[in-house]
């Protein structure tokens, strides 16, 4: 209680008390008058991106805005390919498609990829997993022989 009573203590918290209401009072100040930033998602880019036409990421082939499939590489495209849990089905199988048939790129990363994908089948995972390796080596087998291995362009 000896703080209390001391009147250069009272002063001093006066003092500070006074300090912090002038300083957010300057705060809310400056941040009352920054400078309004136009929405990004505006009316005049709305009237842009009406013109725009979509692509596909995989081929980038114009889409038409009904599309859920690429017409040239069968790659899942739309607005939500990849957030609507039944169309995430599709994208999945497309994935599945591809590496079971072989049509994708030879490297060390994307053949670990397809191999880790297996994870998700479960119980299956051995047989898909056979699978693909058995595509894996006809398709080596079909470069060491100077044939070409089947692949859709993209």
């Amino acid at each position: 209680m000896l703080a209390a009573s001391d009147p250069n203590m009272i002063v001093a918290s006066y003092g500070i008390a006074g300090l912090t209401v002038a300083a957010l009072w300057r705060l809310f100040l400056w941040l009352r008058s920054r400078p309004v930033r136009p929405d990004p998602w505006g009316a005049e880019i709305a009237l842009q991106l009406e013109d725009v036409q979509e692509v596909c990421p995989h081929c980038s082939t114009p889409q038409p805005p009904d599309a859920w499939f690429c017409a040239r590489c069968d790659n899942p495209v739309g607005p939500y390919h990849s957030f609507t849990p039944y169309v995430y089905q599709f994208s999945d199988g497309q994935i599945c498609r591809a590496d079971l048939s072989g049509q994708f790129h030879l490297s060390t990363l994307v053949i670990a990829g397809y191999l880790m994908l297996s994870i998700r089948f479960g119980v299956l995972a051995p047989l898909y997993c056979l699978a693909f390796i058995a595509r894996l080596r006809s398709v080596e087998r079909d470069l060491d022989k100077g044939k070409p291995v089947e692949t859709k362009p993209g």
